[in-house]
C-alpha cells in the first residue's frame, strides 16, 4: 500500500509520529549536556534524571496502553501530548534537581500514553495482516507500521538538527521550540483525529461473558501466555539495537576511536532505514511473518558474531572501523526485517474484536517488555565488559549472548506463531476466549 492510498485519519496519525519524534529529539538528546554545563548537576543527578525518564516512559507503557484501552485511542494521544508538554515546561522553569527530576518523568509519561495509543490506532489500518497470520498467507499490501519505522525515523534524524541550531541561543530555546511542536500537534490531532465510536471503549459481549473468570478486559494480555512469550522473546529486537547506544561505542573505545566515529555510525544507521526500509519490508512481505522473523533474528546474530570475532582488547594495535561498521549494517537490516512484522503481529492476539479490542494494552506490554530486556540485558553485558577486562578472557565474551538470544528467538517465535494460528483455528479456541483464559 502507497502512502496516499491510506485513510486520511491514518496519514494524519503518521504525521504525528514524525512530529513527536521531531520535538523528542530536538531536546532531549541534548538534556544532559545541559544540566551538566548550564546548571551545574552532578554527574549521579544527571544519571538519576535521565534514568528516571527512560524509566517512566518504557516501565509505564503497559500503564498507558490501558488507558488508552480504557479512555480511547484518541484521548490517550492528546492528553499524552499535553503531559509532555508540561514535562517540557518544568524543564524549562527547573533550576534544581527536584524539578529536572519532576520534568524528565512528565516528558516520558507523555511518551508512554502516546506511543500505545497511537499505535492500537494505527492497527486498524493493518487489518489484513490478521488474516494473514491466521491462515498462513502472506501479505498483500505494505503494512503501516513500515511507513511508521521510516517517518519515525526522520524525526529522529531532523530532531538533533534542529535542537543543534537551538542550542546556539539556549537549551531554553529548544524547550520553547519543543513546546511549541507539541502543541501545534496537539492542536492538529484535536480537529483532525476523529472521534472512536461510543461502543470502542465498553466491554465486547465476550469481555462480559469471561470478566468473572479472567483479569479485566485490558489486561487480559497479561494471561495470554503465549503473548507473553511472544513479547519476551520479540524484546530481543529492542535489546540488539539498543546496542547501538551501549556496547558499540564502548567497542570504539577498545578501538581507540574517539567519539566522531560513533556519529558516523549513526548517520550509517538512519541512512540506511530511509534507504532501505521500504524494499527491506517487502521482502519480508513476500517472505511472509514466521521465516521473515526468523531471518531478522539470524541477522542480528551475524551481526554480533561479526563484533565477537573481531572484539579486541582496550589498546589493542591495528584497530579497523570496518567491522564495526559491518556489525551496524547488518544490525540495521535485521532490525527493518523485525520491527515492523513484530508491530504487525500483536493485534492478532487480541481476543477480542473492533476498534479497541484491548489493543493498547497490548502494544504496552509490547514496549515495557523491551525497556525490562534493555535494562536487565545492559546490566548482564556491563557486567561482561567488566569481568572481560579485569579477569582479560577473550575479548568477544560479553558478545556471546546477544548471539545466543537473537539465535533462540529465530527458533522459537515461528514455533510461538503457528500455536497461536492453531489455537485460534481450532473450535475450542471460542471457548477459551470466552472464558477469559487464554493460551
Amino acid at each position: 500500500m502507497t502512502f496516499r492510498s491510506y485513510r486520511a485519519e491514518t496519514r494524519t496519525l503518521l504525521g504525528a509520529q514524525l512530529v513527536f519524534n521531531l520535538g523528542f529529539y530536538a531536546v532531549v538528546p541534548f538534556l544532559a549536556g545541559a544540566m551538566r554545563t548550564e546548571y551545574g548537576l552532578g554527574v549521579t543527578a544527571i544519571g538519576l534524571v535521565l534514568g528516571a525518564r527512560t524509566f517512566s516512559q518504557q516501565g509505564m507503557f503497559l500503564i498507558g496502553g490501558v488507558l488508552a484501552d480504557r479512555w480511547g485511542a484518541r484521548r490517550a494521544i492528546l492528553i499524552g501530548c499535553l503531559v509532555r508538554i508540561l514535562g517540557y515546561a518544568t524543564l524549562a522553569a527547573a533550576s534544581d534537581f527536584a524539578l529536572f527530576l519532576l520534568g524528565a518523568v512528565l516528558t516520558g509519561a507523555g511518551g508512554a500514553l502516546f506511543s500505545p495509543a497511537l499505535e492500537s490506532r494505527l492497527s486498524h489500518a493493518d487489518q489484513p495482516v490478521e488474516t494473514e497470520a491466521l491462515v498462513g498467507g502472506r501479505k498483500s499490501h505494505r503494512s503501516v507500521f513500515v511507513w511508521l519505522a521510516v517517518i519515525g525515523e526522520i524525526g529522529a534524524v531532523m530532531g538533533p538538527v534542529l535542537g543543534s541550531v537551538l542550542l546556539n541561543w539556549s537549551f531554553d530555546a529548544a524547550l520553547a521550540a519543543g513546546i511549541g511542536i507539541f502543541s501545534a500537534i496537539t492542536i492538529l490531532l484535536w480537529y483532525r483525529l476523529p472521534a472512536e465510536p461510543a461502543r470502542e471503549t465498553d466491554i465486547s459481549e465476550a469481555d462480559q461473558a469471561g470478566s468473572a473468570a479472567g483479569p479485566h478486559f485490558a489486561l487480559r494480555c497479561l494471561s495470554d501466555r503465549r503473548f507473553v512469550l511472544f513479547c519476551l522473546l520479540a524484546s530481543t529486537n529492542m535489546l540488539a539495537y539498543n546496542q547501538l547506544y551501549f556496547a558499540i561505542p564502548i567497542e570504539l573505545s577498545r578501538r581507540g576511536l574517539d567519539g566522531a566515529w560513533l556519529g558516523a555510525l549513526f548517520l550509517l544507521a538512519s541512512a540506511l532505514t530511509l534507504l532501505l526500509q521500504l524494499p527491506v519490508s517487502a521482502v519480508g512481505r513476500r517472505l511472509g511473518s514466521g521465516p521473515a522473523l526468523s531471518i531478522g533474528f539470524v541477522l542480528l546474530s551475524v551481526a554480533f558474531t561479526v563484533a565477537a570475532i573481531t572484539s579486541m582488547h582496550p589498546g589493542s594495535s591495528d584497530a579497523s572501523l570496518a567491522p564495526v561498521v559491518v556489525t551496524v549494517a547488518v544490525l540495521i537490516l535485521g532490525h527493518m526485517l523485525l520491527t515492523p512484522t513484530i508491530l504487525s503481529l500483536i493485534p492478532t492476539f487480541a481476543t477480542a474484536s473492533g476498534p479497541a479490542a484491548g489493543r493498547g494494552a497490548y502494544y504496552g506490554l509490547a514496549a515495557t517488555c523491551g525497556g525490562i530486556s534493555v535494562l536487565a540485558g545492559n546490566s548482564a553485558l556491563g557486567l561482561l565488559l567488566d569481568l572481560t577486562e579485569r579477569q582479560t578472557w577473550w575479548p568477544g565474551t560479553p558478545w556471546i549472548p546477544l548471539i545466543l538470544l537473537p539465535f533462540l528467538a529465530a527458533w522459537a517465535l515461528p514455533r510461538v506463531l503457528t500455536s497461536h494460528r492453531a489455537n485460534r483455528l481450532s473450535p475450542s479456541s471460542t471457548k477459551t476466549d470466552l472464558s477469559g483464559k487464554a493460551g
